[in-house]
């Protein structure tokens, strides 16, 4: 535990350790909004027709294999 030798650096500890805490809750609502939004559904729109380009494209290449065969 630290000893403070007068109250002008027990004042500066208070202050710092406000300040730290400030930022730890903007960090904190800033990861919020970014969870917000990777939750939303629009957000999931890419991946997913992203996966069904790759498999029609490759349902579409079984086809031309068995029409030839």
């Amino acid at each position: 535990m630290r000893q403070y030798k007068n109250k002008d650096e027990i004042n500066h500890a208070l202050k710092r350790l406000s300040l730290e805490r400030q930022i730890a809750w903007e960090e904190i609502k800033g990861l919020k909004e970014d969870f917000k939004e990777s939750i939303q559904p629009y957000n999931w729109f890419g991946p997913i027709l992203s996966s069904a380009k790759q498999y029609g494209i490759l349902y579409f290449i079984r086809l031309l294999f068995k029409k030839k065969k």
